[in-house]
């Protein structure tokens, strides 16, 4: 029966009421999709990084993670790959020869981290192979094949086929050169990967330096949980049970601390977004409920007076409230849900803002996320948001007695 007579309440002033809840809808609208939009840009952060540049678990040498010095191998790299092949939730791994050295065309050079890679474990691990833009990716064949990004290739001006000298300092600090061509031109989402990496053959770069082994180890696994680093901390522990004392094991929050950062604020930044548009709805609902309550003075007046009890002119007034936020709240989100449907098959082109975005590794065009979890978050927020906001309009009411309140004239 209250709920019934609550819901006509709300409805007497049809004006009001459709403005307001207008007023919480295109407000939910545009909360959803900025805190969609970024959590699109901050997941394809985190997806790019650990596709290209992390993955999800690094094994090192101690010493190399502090000071990449080309004799500090990965001790018993062999028990590592093997204990690696019997785990169920790894993808793949790639063994890299890593060294710091310059490459240099006819008309320029840079510095550069050479990565000698072993062809097919590399394209299982990392997109690159599939990122070639023109060209092939590293051949089986051929003497000394060298991929470069397009970035690389614009500033040395180099075309495919073109050759360039490779030079690093070797275990002896000699500097070693050799000429390699360029089979393929590459290009990612990170702007300052693609300046600081170029892929050869990792037999090619071992033999330049006369050093066996391998310097890094990454590691893909099953885990489309781009948020949590459970499974790979589980796996790091697996092989840190196997491996010298002189290796270095870390999970992808480890690897890179500035991703685990930007999975700690997302939900403190959703929430402040969130909180800026509750506190501004909070004082319209304050508002319009005030208007409604001191309009009928005389109503609730009358109806304490024929034996309404004054907790249930309390429940009425809360219930006016609630089905305002639940109902002003579900269009809302109905909304933002089929708007953001829409953004994910369409995206968001960032336009200008690309190329400054590229340098920490976000795609050119954005596609908002929003869990279902969030949703329910939001929902209840602005519900319970509706419900406080008319304790301070109820309270006034309740403070009148029956003989005042009915005296009242508006």
């Amino acid at each position: 029966m209250l709920i019934k007579l609550a819901w006509r309440n709300l409805w007497r002033n049809k004006l009001r009421t459709a403005i307001m809840l207008s007023a919480m809808a295109f407000g939910l609208i545009g909360v959803v999709t900025m805190i969609g939009f970024m959590n699109g840009m901050y997941g394809n952060m985190i997806d790019n990084a650990i596709s290209w540049q992390t993955s999800h678990v690094q094994v090192h040498h101690k010493g190399f993670v502090d000071n990449p010095e080309i004799s500090l191998t990965i001790i018993e790299s062999e028990r590592i790959t093997d204990e690696l092949s019997q785990m169920s939730e790894v993808v793949a791994w790639s063994e890299r020869f890593i060294v710091d050295g310059m490459v240099a065309s006819a008309r320029s050079s840079r510095g550069v981290r050479i990565n000698g890679v072993d062809i097919n474990d590399e394209a299982r691990v990392t997109p690159v192979a599939d990122s070639v833009k023109e060209g092939s990716w590293l051949p089986a064949e051929g003497r000394h094949p060298v991929v470069v990004s397009l970035k690389t290739a614009q500033r040395l001006r180099l075309k495919l086929g073109s050759k360039v000298v490779i030079t690093f300092s070797n275990a002896d600090k000699d500097v070693i050169g050799a000429a390699f061509r360029v089979s393929g031109f590459f290009s990612t989402p990170s702007s300052n990967f693609d300046d600081g990496n170029i892929y050869v053959r990792r037999a090619d770069l071992a033999a330049m330096a006369g050093i066996d082994g391998s310097h890094e180890i990454a590691v893909l696994l099953d885990d489309s949980n781009r948020m949590s680093n459970a499974l790979a901390v589980s796996v790091r522990d697996k092989l840190r049970l196997i491996t010298s004392d002189k290796n270095s094991v870390r999970d992808w929050q480890q690897v890179q601390p500035m991703l685990a950062s930007i999975i700690a604020q997302m939900g403190p930044s959703n929430a402040i977004l969130l909180g800026i548009f509750v506190v501004a709805m909070g004082f319209g609902v304050v508002n319009i409920m005030l208007m409604s309550v001191f309009e009928r003075t005389r109503e609730f007046g009358v109806l304490m007076a024929v034996g309404m009890q004054k907790h249930k002119v309390f429940a009425l007034i809360i219930l006016e409230t609630s089905l305002l936020g639940v109902t002003g709240a579900g269009l809302g989100l109905a909304f933002s849900l089929v708007l953001i449907e829409l953004l994910q098959v369409t995206g968001i082109p960032l336009g200008n803002m690309a190329e400054g975005l590229g340098a920490f590794g976000v795609d050119t065009t954005l596609y908002p996320q929003i869990a279902a979890s969030e949703y329910r978050y939001i929902f209840i927020t602005v519900v319970l948001a509706c419900v406080l906001a008319a304790l301070y309009p109820a309270r006034q009411i309740l403070k009148q007695r029956p003989v005042d309140a009915m005296a009242e004239k508006h």
